[in-house]
């Protein structure tokens, strides 16, 4: 039996699934999980306080993201697994690794969950603004429930509609936004151009601290490029659909990121953005066309929904892996007769009605921004430990133990040690954030920590008990 045979040999964690995703639904997963709520409705935000130099921000998160992808990508031609990083950490690192990793992933994206919640509603409050958000946020949250309990197909033909949608809108932008540009057009009472790269305040109106702190943000944006890794334990001949998957990041990542970004900040000043209204929105609404601004909103909508959608499939994956292991409660093994892990799906939907009764307490904008920067504390952690598995991948390879994929991390292992550092430099420049809901995740640190030492301790404690019990 070859390598590749013993490394595609089923899993305890992968007991249950079905390999039903096509190439066509993959790639639009990766798509779609790398577009959402951070740049339809964060970027506005960051637009106004950064200034254009946020440009610079998604750039070099970009290329983070993009190595971390490379990361995945190794590490799933090596073993493929619907337990994903849990799987490669607990191998690669340690059984606690596994489990930090695992919850700290299901807090990105329920934490994440809430958020793209909380956008829904402020989303649907521009049609409907006497209509309370947290109801709509409720009905949102019913109907991607049902649509994850009935089958993974359902799921990833919803999702490549999803993403289908937001790249046709973006690229719209992106036509529009150039011919905006290219002729200076009027747009609403500004004119757009270059000339707002640098007017009035310069490229860097707000200096270049506000640069570093901005990047923990950015960071989150592109959160969920990992999910490939974990829609490859469900995907028909993930040797050949991984790869291409991966390698689509570095367009993507340049021409909806960095390029959306650059032209946002070119066809208006960053100063006419705000927090409340996605910044595409902002900028065809500025058009004159009545109905081009409900448009967009239709569409940051649909990108809300997709992210929710995600995070359903992926917390649900991974917490099942973690039941196995009996690092989370063994009831979240639970696989339904559609081969749909449904206790999972149930975990992280209830944690989203939680969500529901923030929004309604404090409101969609100010919840938006406190699960923001809690979910980006998990984003981070997640892709040091594709980035330290891969690392120790390569050394087992190099020792002779394993054989290495032919799709590798490039430049390893400087890249790795370079974008781990990039990443530490993220969360501590949190600390000197103007923003409090920053400040604030940045102090939960410690707290979180914490609280996975304690479980790690009680889970560390019974399997001894039972290793104890067996030997005797």
């Amino acid at each position: 039996m070859d390598t590749q045979q013993v490394q595609e040999q089923a899993q305890p964690e992968d007991t249950g699934y079905q390999a039903t995703l096509t190439s066509r639904q993959v790639q639009m997963i990766a798509l779609g999980g790398s577009i959402g709520v951070g740049l339809f409705l964060g970027a506005g935000k960051r637009l106004h306080d950064v200034g254009p130099a946020l440009i610079l921000s998604y750039l070099v998160c970009g290329i983070a993201a993009f190595l971390v992808m490379r990361a995945i990508g190794e590490l799933v031609m090596y073993r493929t697994t619907s337990g994903s990083f849990v799987e490669y950490a607990r191998e690669f690192i340690g059984p606690w690794a596994g489990y930090v990793c695992g919850w700290m992933f299901w807090m990105n994206w329920a934490f994440t969950g809430v958020a793209e919640i909380s956008a829904i509603g402020t989303y649907v409050h521009r049609w409907i603004p006497g209509f309370p958000q947290w109801i709509t946020a409720l009905i949102a949250l019913g109907v991607l429930l049902s649509v994850n309990l009935v089958s993974v197909k359902l799921f990833g033909e919803l999702e490549f509609w999803f993403a289908a949608l937001k790249v046709t809108a973006i690229a719209a932008f992106l036509v529009v936004g150039t011919v905006l540009v290219s002729g200076s057009f009027k747009v609403g009472e500004y004119q757009a151009g270059v000339h707002n790269l640098t007017v009035p305040d310069g490229f860097f109106p707000h200096g270049i601290a506000v640069v570093l702190v901005s990047l923990q943000i950015v960071v989150f944006a592109y959160a969920g490029v990992e999910m490939v890794s974990i829609a490859a334990g469900e995907t028909k001949d993930p040797h050949k659909i991984i790869p291409k998957a991966v390698n689509s990041v570095v367009w993507r990542i340049a021409i909806f990121y960095v390029g959306a970004v650059a032209l946002l900040a070119m066809v208006l000043p960053p100063s006419a953005y705000g927090a409340k209204e996605s910044p595409f929105v902002t900028a065809f609404s500025m058009l004159g066309v009545p109905w081009i601004g409900d448009v967009m909103n239709l569409v940051v909508l649909t990108a809300a929904l997709s992210s929710v959608n995600s995070g359903m499939y992926s917390t649900a994956r991974i917490l099942k892996s973690m039941a196995e292991n009996k690092q989370a409660p063994g009831v979240l093994s639970r696989m339904s007769t559609r081969h749909v892990p449904y206790a999972g799906i149930l975990f992280t939907s209830a944690f989203y009605g939680c969500g529901v009764v923030l929004i309604a307490i404090v409101g969609a904008g100010e919840a938006f921004e406190v699960t923001v920067s809690i979910a980006s504390l998990g984003v981070v952690a997640v892709w040091m430990a594709f980035l330290w598995c891969n690392l120790n991948l390569r050394r087992r390879a190099l020792r002779g133990e394993l054989e290495r994929p032919a799709f590798r991390m490039p430049g390893a292992p400087y890249t790795n040690w370079i974008t781990l550092g990039f990443l530490a430099l993220t969360v501590a420049m949190m600390a000197f954030s103007a923003d409090e809901a920053t400040r604030f995740a940045f102090y939960l640190l410690p707290v979180v920590v914490g609280v996975l030492a304690l479980g790690w301790y009680f889970i560390s404690r019974n399997s001894r008990r039972a290793a104890d019990s067996i030997s005797r």
